[in-house]
């Protein structure tokens, strides 16, 4: 039987949405469905029992022309089918609207935040854009595009940077996704979601490729071992 004050102290943390942060609250296997951002796609959302846990910092790793962008281009768009409220800080410009309209984003649902700069100052400037992003709430997913910042510059961020974000949004409804070329940094209950792959062209010639379709493998960190493996996606593509 759990001590009384135990009790008292988990109730007091639900109470305040953050039960989140228990170890108890997230048994393998199951968990609440309005606590997760789900992908919509059903091997991915299988193999993280539900989708990303809200309320957390996680974030998606991999190679250039890994799927990274694919694949949060994904959960934002089912994110926005139903009805939710999306933000990106695009910390290089590089978003492709017209991409992002093809996988289902609701632009009407997107905040845009676009860097104009890739000089020294553009990561410290989208930080700050994150965080007035985080402060405003109301977001079901709030992500930063950091993929092609030199991994060099990215250990240059404090580290204090990052448990600053998730006290920003725990107990919330908002998940948190970092876009880096490798594992940075995640919340005690967020996750890790690496991939890899390769990718499949079609044409000729260096002038007339197209991208036909790609093989990606997403594997999953989590602290809490919620997690079953990995998964392999394939995804084709005609233009």
């Amino acid at each position: 039987m759990a001590h009384p004050a135990i009790a008292v102290l988990e109730s007091a943390l639900r109470a305040r949405k953050l039960d989140r942060t228990l170890t108890t609250a997230l048994p393998a296997g199951s968990g609440d469905p309005s606590s997760l951002l789900a992908w919509d796609l059903p091997l991915v959302d299988a193999c993280l029992h539900g989708g990303l846990p809200r309320g957390h910092l996680s974030e998606l790793t991999g190679s250039c022309s890994s799927g990274r962008m694919t694949l949060l281009l994904q959960i934002m768009a089912a994110a926005t089918r139903r009805g939710e409220i999306v933000a990106l800080v695009d910390t290089h410009d590089r978003l492709d609207v017209a991409s992002a309209a093809a996988a289902g984003v609701d632009l009407d649902r997107l905040l845009w935040v676009r860097g104009w700069e890739n000089g020294e100052h553009a990561i410290d400037r989208a930080l700050k854009a994150l965080n007035l992003v985080l402060q405003a709430g109301g977001f079901a997913l709030a992500a930063i595009d950091l993929a092609d910042v030199p991994p060099v510059r990215l250990k240059q961020i404090p580290f204090t940077t990052w448990p600053r974000v998730h006290r920003a949004i725990e107990g919330s409804d908002t998940a948190c996704v970092l876009l880096t070329p490798e594992p940075l940094a995640r919340s005690a209950g967020g996750l890790t979601v690496s991939l890899s792959g390769r990718s499949a062209w079609a044409g000729a010639s260096d002038r007339s490729h197209r991208l036909q379709g790609s093989d990606l493998r997403v594997r999953v960190v989590s602290p809490r071992k919620r997690i079953d493996g990995d998964v392999r996606v394939r995804a084709l593509s005609e233009f």
